[in-house]
């Protein structure tokens, strides 16, 4: 009698994959990345300025493709940027440390975009929807500014809302604590835990989460896997146990100083 396979499919498999700087495509800035995370990971990639976290943050949201390599998502070939396959890259969902808002908009317009482009609901089916997003990330009093009356913490904050709204099965966050206040750091924190254990905002599904950062300090106790980039490599730590075991100099320094958020 056969066993019944218990094997789960990854979110993302990464073979030997090299990337380029967004900015410079004939410029590799990261190589030979092999990785996979499973389903409810939640992985921190830390850096110093420069090393690539952003652009490696890109390549994994499928804005860009692999210089060399292969990359995987939920078994699918990167990047899709096919119609055919839309289905599969709206299964994640990318925050980008500059939110990426649409100024002539409202945050309660921003917001609704997702809904209103690929689910093509009208402006009152979205109301609902958008109502329970600003109220779980407190954003409320915001509802019919535009995103330059908001400070930078705030205007983040739209942009996981936004993020949020197609109900992604894993979300990627380009460096969140970036400059934030202790409150808005805690509340950050906070809600992310709260997605990785399954919120209702998204059918209490568990989230898979990475993030980036420049600072390894704030995770402790709330990343589960640890990775760093380092002279054009990414070098996986593992837990935070192992992380704090580890004599490099680079993740001695991402644990003690607080560094630029670029």
């Amino acid at each position: 009698m056969n066993a019944v396979s218990t094997s789960v499919e990854p979110v993302i498999r990464m073979d030997r994959v090299a990337l380029a700087s967004m900015q410079d495509q004939n410029s590799v800035v990261v190589e030979d990345v092999t990785w996979t995370v499973q389903p409810g990971d939640y992985w921190v990639v830390a850096g110093l300025q420069g090393s690539g976290k952003t652009d490696f943050l890109m390549l994994t949201g499928g804005l860009m493709g692999p210089v060399r390599g292969d990359y995987f998502f939920y078994g699918q070939e990167m990047p899709i940027f096919e119609d055919s396959r839309l289905h599969e890259r709206l299964r994640l969902g990318l925050v980008f440390e500059s939110a990426q808002l649409f100024n002539h908009l409202t945050v309660s317009e921003n917001i609704a975009l997702p809904l209103r482009y690929h689910k093509n609901l009208t402006a009152g089916d979205a109301v609902a929807p958008v109502q329970a997003m600003l109220d779980a990330t407190e954003l409320g009093q915001w509802a019919d500014s535009t995103p330059g009356a908001l400070g930078r913490n705030w205007q983040r904050r739209v942009g996981l809302a936004r993020a949020l709204m197609l109900k992604p099965e894993i979300l990627l966050l380009d460096n969140p604590l970036a400059g934030l206040d202790f409150r808005h750091l805690t509340w950050w924190l906070s809600f992310l835990s709260d997605l990785c254990h399954g919120h209702p905002l998204v059918d209490n599904r568990p989230l898979t989460l990475v993030t980036t950062t420049a600072d390894l300090r704030p995770w402790k106790g709330y990343g589960r896997e640890f990775a760093i980039l380092k002279n054009r490599r990414f070098i996986v730590l593992g837990s935070w146990g192992q992380l704090e075991a580890a004599r490099d100099e680079l993740v001695r320094e991402l644990l003690t100083t607080e560094l630029s958020s670029a």
